[in-house]
């Protein structure tokens, strides 16, 4: 055994070996000459003064509360889960599994099948004037979505309680009621599949994607403009050219899109004869754009419905501008414009798509800007403007007196805009983002008196209240009345229990 005194001796000088040639050592591997830099890359000065020490926090203890405070106080949102799912789940925490490689390295397979929607049912009483009927009724909405990959999912949406507008019912009192009515319906709303071509290109060849290119097949919903051009689920196809830029032209962001429907495509300009809308004699085609530029955000579109059977001689062009800006930190404002036009209809055949909308939608921004919303919504309104494809007038979203339920036949103002002139003020109010409450005066003025408008001046009011009594549970109540020239004023009152899943 090594004395301890020595044992010393031998780790000290071996302490000033390593001190001594580690240095030569490293010196001598060192690279001799100048640095190598890639081409594209220059040294810069350095200057101290563009840095300070890091903060100190020896006079501000840890406080886990603070931590969370930091963020807004957030904390778990609760989740309704699903009726159905199946494979990967939409709520899941980490790790994830792997994924398949059946489309490629680069595309993997994550399946996961889920169903989810909501069952609404309510209670109501409505005098339309033309009927009056106390009537409690339901509606099952289900979508079906099988998820493949990150970006290709095939989507079907089914409503098994309602066909042709009518709704499984009870109706048990008013002027018109006409007991129950359970009405089935086994048809598909929409089923189509939507991907990335460059994802799936990416996965085929082995490289990566340099290019996005989403498409859209099948019976498929298309919506652009908050639903005011286009609301309506058609057989055919959408492709997107989408994130273009132009420093020139200092636009940020722009996307463009070509869509076109053979068959399934509604318009207001094709009725049957019983009055009924007529999708099963239309074609259309049309390109969309959305481009932010200006401080704002423009819109655009150009579509062409195609006439087929007995409205072979009903095609029609559209065409339509909007803006959407905020000025000076107080009004929220959107500008539209819809032009018909193109249609020659056969001797003796009225035009039904013809004219030019003006609609002006404005909100204020108040001190609670998320929560304190008053609107004030105008349009003017030449002959008989249509929108492209959808199964109820323009007017709809202009205020909560322009639009029914979908469920009770709940009355509201005329909403196509023919002739007219008017708009809706309201206020919206939603506490502390749990519940809402909408207070609305609407009136629609006639113009001309050339038998293409409502015929009648009309004023509304209506008020609305949601609250949420927990996250999958939603109680909703309507009530409007509405004043019409000449004819019998028309009254709503509704309650709904909705349930999602």
């Amino acid at each position: 055994m090594m004395p301890y005194c020595t044992e010393k001796f031998a780790v000290a000088i071996a302490a000033i070996f390593s001190i001594v040639l580690i240095p030569i050592g490293a010196e001598a591997a060192a690279p001799k000459g100048p640095r190598e830099m890639s081409p594209i890359a220059k040294p810069v000065e350095h200057d101290d003064k563009v840095f300070s020490p890091d903060p100190s926090y020896k006079d501000k203890p840890y406080s886990p509360q603070n931590q969370i405070d930091i963020y807004g106080a957030k904390k778990p949102v609760d989740v309704v889960d699903p009726l159905l799912e199946l494979f990967r789940p939409v709520y899941k925490e980490g790790p994830f599994d792997k994924g398949g490689h059946g489309l490629g390295e680069k595309n993997l397979i994550f399946p996961g099948l889920s169903v989810f929607g909501d069952w609404r049912t309510a209670v109501a009483y409505n005098d339309n004037g033309a009927a009056e009927i106390a009537q409690v009724a339901t509606r099952l909405n289900l979508d079906i979505d099988f998820k493949i990959t990150g970006t290709e999912r095939l989507h079907a949406f089914i409503r098994p309680f309602d066909n042709g507008g009518n709704f499984t019912r009870y109706e048990f009192a008013g002027g018109d009621e006409d007991g129950h009515d359970i009405v089935l319906d086994g048809n598909i709303d929409t089923l189509f599949f939507e991907g990335d071509i460059g994802q799936i290109y990416a996965g085929l060849s082995d490289t990566n994607a340099k290019f996005d290119w989403p498409i859209a097949l099948g019976l498929m919903p298309f919506l652009t403009q908050n639903g005011v051009w286009i609301e309506d689920a058609f057989i055919g196809g959408a492709t997107t050219l989408t994130a273009k830029n132009s420093p020139m032209l200092d636009i940020t962001n722009m996307d463009f899109t070509v869509f076109g429907g053979f068959d399934k495509v509604t318009t207001p300009a094709f009725k049957n004869d019983d009055g009924g809308l007529d999708d099963n004699s239309a074609s259309l085609i049309g390109l969309a754009a959305f481009i932010e530029a200006n401080e704002g955000y423009w819109e655009f579109g150009y579509g062409f419905v195609n006439g087929e059977d007995e409205f072979s001689d009903l095609d029609y062009h559209s065409l339509t501008a909007a803006f959407t800006k905020r000025y000076g930190g107080w009004l929220s404002n959107s500008l539209r414009v819809l032009w018909t036009f193109g249609q020659d209809p056969d001797d003796g055949k009225e035009e039904t798509a013809d004219g030019v909308m003006l609609l002006v939608e404005n909100s204020l921004i108040t001190s609670l800007p998320s929560t304190f919303v008053p609107y004030f919504n105008v349009w003017l309104g030449i002959d008989r403007p249509q929108p492209l494809a959808d199964d109820s007038g323009i007017l709809k979203n202009t205020g909560i007196n322009f639009e029914t339920d979908g469920l009770t036949g709940f009355p509201k103002l005329d909403d196509t805009g023919h002739d007219s002139f008017g708009g809706a003020l309201g206020l919206m109010y939603l506490f502390n983002l749990d519940r809402q409450i909408v207070l609305e005066v609407a009136r629609v003025q006639t113009i001309f008196n050339d038998g293409k408008g409502a015929g009648d001046n009309q004023t509304g009011f209506g008020i609305r209240y949601q609250h949420p009594i927990s996250p999958a549970w939603i109680i909703r109540t309507d009530a409007m009345y509405g004043m019409l020239d000449n004819k019998d004023d028309i009254l709503g009152t509704r309650l709904e229990i909705r349930r999602k899943f």
